[in-house]
């Protein structure tokens, strides 16, 4: 069975049995400086959608990272270490080439606001028209919403202990 959508698209809706299996490899791109317990929460339920998961810690140069590209790549793999299902990498290319040389078929983004959601509607828009590859999205979980990156960093650079917002077992010495 197929069907069309407006722009004459066409979408295999065949039963799963008569398509051509693929492993479902999805790319959560980020800086993850540092990776929080809203980033964890996403791989985990990333992780009952998809076969694999790729943790892909963008190379920003404009950016004042908190801790080094090798820390953060060090402190994720370890805490994925038991995982076979979730890698760590870096890039520094257009995430949708790095997701094509990875063999991603997704990307996987976290939204906590409607600011967010705008943002990356815009970015899936232009990522699937320029590779075809699908971004999906998944709400963050209400008890996470108030955490990022920049503010657990900023906590970090007084000093402050950050253990609730991290996952356990996030090594940040």
């Amino acid at each position: 069975m197929q069907q069309r959508n407006h722009n004459s698209e066409s979408y295999d809706l065949s039963p799963k049995e008569n398509r051509k299996e693929h492993k479902r490899i999805a790319l959560f791109p980020g800086t993850f400086d540092p990776f929080t317990t809203g980033h964890y929460s996403l791989v985990k339920r990333g992780l009952t959608l998809m076969d694999e998961i790729v943790i892909a810690i963008g190379i920003n140069d404009s950016k004042k990272s908190f801790f080094t590209l090798e820390k953060r790549i060090q402190m994720i793999s370890d805490l994925y270490a038991d995982n076979p299902r979730v890698r760590v990498e870096s890039y520094n290319t257009l995430t949708v080439d790095f997701a094509t040389k990875v063999e991603a078929n997704y990307i996987l983004r976290g939204i906590r606001s409607v600011i967010d959601f705008e943002y990356e509607k815009s970015i899936a828009d232009m990522n699937r028209t320029i590779s075809k590859i699908e971004t999906f999205i998944l709400f963050t979980e209400p008890a996470l919403t108030h955490i990022s990156s920049t503010l657990v960093r900023q906590l970090l650079q007084y000093g402050h202990n950050v253990s609730e917002f991290i996952p356990k077992g996030l090594k940040i010495d």
